[in-house]
């Protein structure tokens, strides 16, 4: 919000993108997009109505794929039940319906609808069909631990021991 407000006191200046933008750190672009998607009207552009401009383009609550199309949530809950992975599941359903993008879905799409609350098209006790069989998500960011709590073929100096 501070930085619209930068921007509509710049424009109130008379001040030009490129001078708006570094004086923000910003590229000239970014300001330049800012003003042409969030302007009242023709050289019109106030921070308030900027930012709920913003705000309201950013909350779309799009609705899940899986919960939408009963065909292709049936056909996923039915793989995972196989005990498919969402790779598996997903490249199948590319192969199968390669013409059909309405019946396809990616894996990320598969995760969250088990993982994340909100996103919960499948059934939660799918979860337990994963290979890992966890109920909850671990971060693919996380290194994984040895036993000894260090990570994999860390280099540590047993000679000494």
């Amino acid at each position: 919000m501070a930085q619209r407000e930068e921007i509509a006191l710049g424009r109130a200046r008379g001040d030009s993108i490129r001078t708006i933008a570094a004086l923000l750190g910003r590229s000239p672009s970014t300001v330049s997009r800012e003003l042409r998607r969030n302007a009242d009207g023709p050289g019109r552009y106030r921070a308030t109505a900027a930012h709920a401009l913003a705000y309201h383009r950013a909350s779309r609550p799009k609705p899940a794929r899986l919960v939408q199309n009963l065909e292709l949530r049936g056909k996923v809950e039915a793989d995972l039940a196989k005990k498919y992975s969402p790779e598996q599941i997903a490249g199948r359903l590319k192969v199968e319906f390669a013409d059909e993008p309405e019946m396809q879905v990616s894996t990320e799409t598969i995760y969250q609808s088990l993982y994340v609350q909100s996103r919960g098209a499948l059934k939660r006790e799918l979860t337990r069909c994963l290979r890992t069989g966890r109920a909850v998500r671990r971060s693919p960011r996380t290194a994984p631990r040895t036993s000894t709590g260090s990570p994999p073929n860390s280099t540590t100096d047993h000679a000494n021991d």
